[in-house]
């Protein structure tokens, strides 16, 4: 574990600092200056000398307009400028900058000059500025932000989700020898490993290389492929010799045969191979680019489930947005790992990265955690009929910036999106066919929001995805057990996935009693109910393997600016825990219970403190064998065992005037909680 750690730090997918490339951080000395601006002020000198402010990067100017006021934020453009040295070595060879996320339309000047643009806020990009410099002096780059919504960019609005604007992830400077590795191949490692015929006897592993030779002239060099184990040992190299002619990039492709592989088993065993892919000179190495390889083999079985490497593969499914309280979608990797940490310790065994390409860092730390990945492009919530051809090109950067992450397993097409139907599903199903050209060893979903199998925009990805809010959006909390029923029925044949559930619960607001629907577009959201759809809910995903995995909605709140719900404003509030990540709802603990084999013993409805009610309920979540109960102290009768093995409720029991403290144990674990009874009449 700890060498794959360290590899995942060396490399971060932009290739180790090796061989002939350098690969370094550029995120120092950035100043910003925000918008808006008059006409044709950019254009002067003033511009460039007055009104910069230093910023660190990852940077975003939206962490706290898009999150505090709906409908009360700055979307539109802005500017970053940095001037930096390059060294006078460093002339004749190839220099990149490198963008891991910059919301969302972005173009860069050198010295004046027009070195690319990109359009996209989620996926990376790299423009090749070699040609611009001026080495052994100083060298000025001015970026132009802009991240309004645009009806020829993904996602068309910020209605499900504020798209965050500036420089919120990373960015690299990268140099090469004139003869490397592909580095602009839409910002993708240059390598794609893929593996077919995977068994625990062998396995057959293809390494396709995209090289470059900005030489006048054909360039002979050796193609060398390593794989190692994790502990370094080598288990299979290929080498060759190939004649690289001046121009464009250039596939080679070398096979190599892993025999008795250890595989890539999940959670159970996140075993993490090694891929080097090198061009050497004779004994020169002119470029070297290392990759992770997790062995494994996915399977879909309508009707029964996920199958991992021949067995049978429990899906307990999370999703999770990016942006954190008071920082947006500027993050850090110790935000990342906060999050994933709580994503392992609920016991998921799956992620859907909604709605829109996430931090590399993320899918690197899924693949040494065995976290099964959904990964998906904001095609969302609206069409307009000009994001046809950025819908295409940002589904390529997923592709090729991520193949080789062996914890995503599908490619999320489009989620929520309708009419025109026709237009949509023509679009997904081009989508469709694209995906599987540029990878046709994983699976492709799309995901709606009717319920309904034969919508006009289902059927079009190999995975049936809808998301469900029975209770809230629509009905009672119950009617998703008939409604599963209905579809395992009528469609046995369909891989489907249960791709989004739940209910909002604002923490401040509590209720003693709740009913079985709740309606939303009232200002009162309760932590109580949001439990009781999570408790009936998933107890009936369980018994239903027809649901080849279910994903809840969501982990962490999460900024929505268009919205005014629920007593906060700009929020969404289905998450299991709080925006700032501070507090686990009582929802978080019921399914730690259900699915994590570390022990939980949790009383609910901890935070109701203040009770009307004389005679209660008591709900105890209890993994580690039936609780004993006690009430100030007294031993109460035991409870009955409710919609799963951990669910224990005792009904009837009566609170005292004042003060009541309520304690579970179970073997070597005690939970207690501390409600206040007071009669209406003394109020």
């Amino acid at each position: 574990m700890k060498r794959q750690l360290l590899f995942l730090l060396l490399s971060l997918w932009c290739g180790a600092a090796a061989g002939g490339r350098l690969t370094l951080p550029f995120n120092d000395g950035w100043q910003f200056k925000r918008g808006p601006f008059a006409a044709n002020e950019t254009k002067t000198p003033a511009f460039m000398q007055q009104g910069w402010e230093a910023v660190e990067i990852p940077h975003t100017w939206n962490a706290r307009d898009m999150q505090l006021q709906h409908n009360a934020y700055y979307a539109g453009e802005a500017y970053y400028k940095k001037t930096f040295r390059v060294d006078e070595a460093w002339r004749g060879k190839a220099v990149f900058i490198r963008f891991e996320g910059v919301g969302q339309v972005a173009e860069l000047r050198v010295n004046g000059e027009l070195a690319g643009n990109h359009r996209g806020g989620y996926s990376a990009f790299a423009f090749d500025v070699s040609g611009l410099l001026s080495y052994g002096a100083d060298n000025e780059l001015l970026l132009r932000v802009d991240n309004a919504a645009r009806p020829d960019i993904i996602p068309v609005n910020h209605e499900l989700f504020g798209i965050y604007g500036g420089m919120y992830r990373p960015a690299w400077l990268v140099v090469t020898e004139p003869v490397h590795v592909a580095v602009t191949d839409h910002a993708s490692p240059g390598v794609y490993i893929s593996q077919e015929n995977v068994s625990r006897k062998q396995a057959d592993i293809a390494v396709k290389v995209k090289l470059v030779n900005r030489e006048t002239r054909n360039r002979p060099v050796t193609l060398e492929t390593l794989l190692r184990d994790a502990r370094g040992k080598l288990v299979a190299r290929r080498e060759e010799t190939v004649i690289l002619s001046p121009g464009g990039m250039q596939e080679k492709v070398q096979r190599l045969r892993a025999r008795q592989p250890h595989l890539w088993n999940g959670r159970l065993d996140p075993y993490l191979h090694e891929v080097t892919v090198r061009v050497k000179s004779g004994d020169e190495v002119l470029d070297e680019v290392i990759q992770p390889l997790g062995i494994r083999h996915c399977e879909i079985r309508a009707g029964e489930g996920f199958f991992l490497n021949g067995e049978r593969y429990p899906m307990h499914g999370v999703t999770r947005h990016q942006d954190w309280w008071e920082l947006g979608s500027a993050l850090r990797e110790e935000h990342h790992d906060t999050d994933l940490e709580m994503i392992m310790e609920i016991g998921a065994t799956t992620v859907r990265l909604a709605h829109y390409q996430q931090a590399e860092y993320v899918y690197s730390r899924c693949d040494s955690l065995g976290l099964l990945v959904w990964a998906e492009i904001p095609f969302v919530n609206r069409v307009t009929g000009e994001e046809r051809e950025n819908a295409k090109e940002q589904l390529r950067e997923l592709i090729r910036q991520n193949f080789n992450h062996p914890s995503i397993y599908v490619w999320g097409l489009h989620n929520e999106v309708y009419k025109p139907h026709a237009y949509t599903a023509a679009l997904t199903r081009e989508l469709h066919d694209e995906a599987k050209c540029e990878d046709p060893g994983r699976y492709t979903a799309s995901v709606n929001g009717y319920g309904h199998m034969t919508h006009p925009v289902n059927g079009n990805a190999d995975i049936q995805g809808m998301n469900r809010y029975f209770g809230w959006y629509e009905k009672k909390i119950t009617d998703i057990k008939p409604w599963i029923e209905e579809l395992e029925r009528q469609f046995p044949d369909v891989k489907f996935m249960l791709t989004e559930y739940g209910a909002d619960a604002n923490i401040l607001h509590q209720a003693e009693r709740v009913g079985e629907s709740l309606d939303w577009t009232k200002p009162f959201y309760p932590e109580t109910f949001q439990t009781a759809t999570h408790e009936y809910q998933w107890s009936v995903i369980a018994r239903h393997p027809y649901i080849i995995a279910s994903y809840l909605w969501n982990t962490f709140d999460f900024a929505v600016p268009a919205w005014a719900r629920g007593g906060v404003e700009a929020r969404n509030m289905k998450g299991l825990v709080t925006f700032d990540r501070k507090v686990k709802k009582d929802a978080f603990y019921w399914y730690k219970a259900n699915w994590s084999a570390e022990p939980v013993l949790y009383i609910t409805r901890r935070r109701l403190k203040e009770r009307e009610q004389q005679v209660i309920s008591i709900t105890v979540y209890s993994n580690t064998g039936t609780p004993r109960l006690f009430l100030n102290g007294k031993p109460l009768p035991p409870p009955r065992e409710g919609l799963t093995p951990v669910h224990y409720l005792l009904d009837d029991v009566t609170l005292e005037e004042g003060l009541n403290v309520v304690t579970a144990i179970a073997g070597d674990h005690e939970d207690r909680v501390e409600w206040t009874f007071t009669r209406e009449s003394d109020h």
